[in-house]
């Protein structure tokens, strides 16, 4: 069990160094501000999405924790050339992984660094940082409100 907490750590270690898809995408067809006032971070997601309304580029900035970093870039990865429904399907499994009282089963060679994301669990008080970017893009998608963590389970 230690190797595979390694290994979640290295993804999103990895991430959060490198993130994928940061930047500001200037052709964007939907965007949202997120913020998490408890962490501090505080993110920009940008979606750009095609005639048939698939997301076929994504990308964010801003400062934020390596969680959110991570989580955001991940989540970047998971979507890119998704359509709207496989999106609320990832996040909504995404959100049921990080929030769920029962262990999520996930095999990384499925999942790829989506699976990396459970290992959050061992963190209680940064949920918040890893789910802000998917309730961020859940916003650029329905037209861009401000996201705020403190505001999300009221």
């Amino acid at each position: 069990m230690d190797d595979l907490s390694d290994l979640y750590q290295d993804i999103i270690l990895s991430h959060n160094k490198r993130p994928r898809n940061q930047g500001e995408l200037e052709n964007a067809t939907g965007s949202a501000e997120g913020y998490n006032p408890l962490c501090g971070d505080h993110i920009h997601v940008y979606v750009h999405q095609d005639d048939s309304g698939k997301v076929d580029d994504i990308s964010f900035t801003g400062k934020a924790c390596a969680i959110c970093t991570a989580s955001t870039s991940i989540m970047t990865e998971a979507v890119k050339g998704k359509s709207r429904e496989e999106i609320d399907t990832k996040a909504a499994e995404a959100l049921e992984m990080l929030t769920s009282k029962e262990e999520p089963t996930f095999d990384l060679l499925e999942q790829g660094d989506f699976a990396a994301l459970a290992g959050v669990r061992q963190f209680p008080a940064r949920i918040k940082c890893a789910t802000l970017g998917w309730h961020t893009l859940e916003s650029a998608l329905k037209g861009g409100e401000m996201v705020n963590t403190e505001k999300e389970e009221g």
